[in-house]
């Protein structure tokens, strides 16, 4: 299946995305629902974010290059640091570049999204918890990152954690292509085969912290190539079975 959420006539609704067209869901994937008969021609409907979420809890340095290019140690751990739901943006919605920020960065990212309330779950349980995954770009003022301690203010602006355009359960997490492209050049490119901590290990993990709600997403670490973004660019982030996700830099 491929989720979308989407407004049509000013209703909010979740719907079934196939190629071009949107068959309507009554209810939400996130707990029960019906296929409708209703079919809308994707040019029809405004996306939104594919679900709203509670905490976008993100993994620092989970490529080995990444790690590499920033001169720093690979992780024995988790990196682990949040978004908040005020940072969400929409396929095609505007990132704000903040005044107070120099370098403003793309990150391409592959998040999970869960699908029910997980507590304490072994690496074997994990499947069964997630209903998907999309792209995410996690936006980062990079001047205000410092190397050493905690990254919240450089990552944590209204706009900076674009995700979409959908969520799929059709795709092996382990084994995707991931990029982004600014202004159309491809400026990073690699696999989730080389994540450091692959996704069973990083939900079961999580949630042996924190409680993981419906709808919370996951993003799980960029590779190496990061850069700058200017006012005007556009910025994609394409992953493998799940789409593009596009937003402009405002």
């Amino acid at each position: 299946m491929k989720y979308v959420r989407f407004t049509y006539q000013d209703k909010v609704s979740y719907g079934l995305l196939t190629d071009d067209t949107v068959q309507v869901l009554e209810g939400s994937p996130f707990s029960t629902y019906t296929i409708t008969d209703v079919r809308l021609s994707a040019s029809e409907v405004t996306l939104l974010t594919p679900c709203d979420y509670s905490k976008a809890i993100c993994i620092g340095l989970n490529y080995r290059d990444h790690a590499q290019e920033f001169q720093l140690p690979i992780p024995t751990e988790p990196v682990v640091f949040l978004k908040p739901s005020t940072a969400a943006l929409a396929p095609l919605g505007v990132i704000e570049y903040p005044a107070m920020c120099k370098r403003l960065d793309y990150e391409a990212e592959l998040a999970i999204v869960i699908g029910k309330k997980a507590r304490n779950l072994s690496v074997e349980e994990v499947g069964s918890y997630i209903l998907g995954y999309t792209c995410a770009n996690d936006i980062t003022a990079r001047d205000l990152q410092p190397k050493t301690g905690q990254w919240t203010v450089a990552k944590s602006f209204d706009t900076f954690c674009p995700f979409g355009p959908y969520i799929s359960d059709e795709v092996d997490p382990s084994n995707l292509t991931i990029e982004s492209r600014v202004n159309g050049k491809t400026m990073q490119k690699s696999n989730t085969k080389n994540l450091i901590f692959a996704v069973p290990f990083l939900v079961s993990y999580l949630s042996q912290i924190m409680t993981l709600l419906p709808g919370d997403i996951i993003l799980t670490g960029t590779p190496g190539g990061i850069s700058g973004m200017h006012h005007g660019d556009t910025v994609e982030i394409r992953i493998e079975g799940l789409g593009v996700l596009k937003n402009t830099i405002g």
